[in-house]
């Protein structure tokens, strides 16, 4: 028989040693288009302290600063980050924003390896300096340990680090005369509303706030029984997807926007009231809302008839095209992926996320340490690094909800504009949903002209689409010289 086994005590984690590091300077020079822009760029890691004045977490950012301009700090300042939660800020920094970026097929598929950075001619460097943030736990971001960690890794404490780190840009590179804005994308886009309504309150207004695939109120995207909301504004984008692949009726493949138009008045009309109904919705009536849920989703009637009439996100993108031995991909639904079993009920993984990890995740570790000089034997956590769950405060029982911050900000600074960028073929964030909570912040009538919107033909990331990537940058670049 084996020896019997001792019973140890469980080893309370190591906390690491934190010094305050002075951030790495470069000097660098970008010519896109006949355009010449200079700009320097700092990485390194703002300390966050504790009441003690002890350094309790470490963040991560990259700062780019033009220096070809007159008045540079009078230039408009600009923070990003991504979502997750617990996705540093790689994927805009390198895919729409910075002066570089991943080059991918131009459609945004993988690319063969090894891969390369290119200069970017759609860097927004152009028209406004630059600060990408990785939150605690994010990128090179650490806390002192995991138990401190968890300070940070919720909705309250996210809003508070990130909060903290602008105050100490803004002190420490003299940029409180600064135009302020923000850029969040996914569930950034749920930091940057709830960052808005909470900087106010301590002085920082923002001139303008750039949401990219938006996502402010969770119930629009929780699919739990009792809530029906999510299967009446993923529609249009599983209208989007049959389009795009080809599996719509022929009269609906002719024009996108047309089909997307049948699709949204049938979803928050006929569609939201059957569902509203549940099991007293009378049987001639279940037959034409299938036959119509069939004809816009590209799907078979008998299985449209199996799931009650309700599609579920990770079922919609298994069945599309099961016939082809095919799934299509939630971040963005043009990209197509393979199973090894193409029976099972829901993918085994997101063809489009798989598409853009290895790329990002390779050019960011080479470029930190090369041009950016920034030399760490860390690893530059994508979404491993958040070690417990995320705490989703007050509304963890039910749905969180930060378009409240956001309204709360345009009301107490009524100069303060947001624009909204929006992929078609997004089944993370769907643009529908957006335009519903947007349509549902209670904004009074005098500031609904605050809010502009635009869509994409490509996903979640629509700057991996090349000919979006490009429309982005104009439109960003346009809403910034109104803003």
């Amino acid at each position: 028989m084996p020896e019997k086994e001792q019973t140890k005590e469980p080893q309370q984690e190591k906390k690491r040693e934190f010094v305050e590091e002075m951030p790495v300077e470069t000097r660098h020079v970008l010519e896109v288009g006949g355009r010449r822009i200079e700009y320097t760029a700092h990485a390194g890691r703002m300390p966050l302290r504790n009441d003690k004045d002890e350094i309790e977490a470490q963040m991560f950012y990259v700062a780019y600063r033009r220096t070809d301009v007159p008045d540079g700090a009078r230039r408009p300042l600009m923070f990003s980050f991504n979502g997750g939660p617990g996705s540093p800020a790689l994927w805009l920094h390198l895919g729409a924003l910075g002066p570089k970026r991943v080059r991918l097929q131009e459609s945004g598929d993988l690319p063969k390896p090894p891969f390369e950075l290119v200069d970017n001619d759609a860097t927004w460097l152009e028209f406004t300096d630059l600060v990408f943030i990785d939150p605690v736990g994010t990128g090179y971001s650490r806390a002192i340990d995991d138990e401190t960690g968890a300070k940070f890794w919720g909705v309250k404490g996210d809003i508070e680090s990130v909060g903290e780190f602008i105050r100490l840009f803004l002190t420490r590179y003299e940029r409180w005369d600064s135009p302020l804005y923000l850029v969040g994308e996914s569930y950034g886009t749920t930091r940057a509303a709830g960052l808005s309504g909470y900087l106010i309150d301590r002085g920082i207004a923002f001139n303008g706030i750039v949401l990219v695939s938006s996502i402010l109120n969770f119930q629009t995207a929780r699919f739990h029984k009792g809530n029906d909301l999510p299967y009446i504004l993923f529609l249009p984008t599983y209208t989007a997807t049959a389009w795009y692949h080809k599996r719509l009726p022929e009269d609906l493949q002719s024009s996108l926007k047309d089909a997307l138009r049948e699709a949204e008045e049938f979803a928050i009309g006929e569609y939201a009231s059957a569902l509203a109904l549940g099991d007293r919705l009378p049987e001639d009536r279940r037959s034409q809302v299938l036959a119509k849920l069939a004809r816009l989703t590209g799907l078979r009637p008998e299985y449209v008839d199996l799931r009650d009439l309700r599609i579920h996100i990770w079922k919609f993108c298994k069945e599309l095209l099961r016939d082809e031995r095919r799934t299509v991909g939630r971040l963005d639904s043009r990209f197509k992926g393979i199973d090894a079993d193409p029976s099972d009920s829901d993918p085994e993984h997101d063809p489009s996320m798989s598409a853009i990890m290895p790329p990002f995740t390779s050019m960011m570790n080479h470029y930190a340490r090369t041009a950016l000089g920034y030399k760490t034997d860390l690893v530059y956590e994508i979404f491993g690094g958040i070690k417990k769950p995320w705490d989703w405060g007050s509304a963890g029982e039910g749905h969180p909800d930060t378009s409240e911050a956001l309204r709360r900000a345009l009301s107490k600074n009524p100069y303060m504009k947001v624009f909204v960028a929006s992929g078609y073929f997004d089944l993370a964030t769907p643009y529908f949903a957006t335009e519903y909570t947007l349509a549902h912040m209670g904004l009074d009538p005098t500031l609904r002209g605050n809010i502009t919107t635009a869509e994409y033909e490509a996903g979640h990331m629509m700057y991996i689409h090349g000919p979006s990537l490009g429309r982005l940058r104009d439109d960003v670049a346009s809403f910034l010289s109104n803003a």
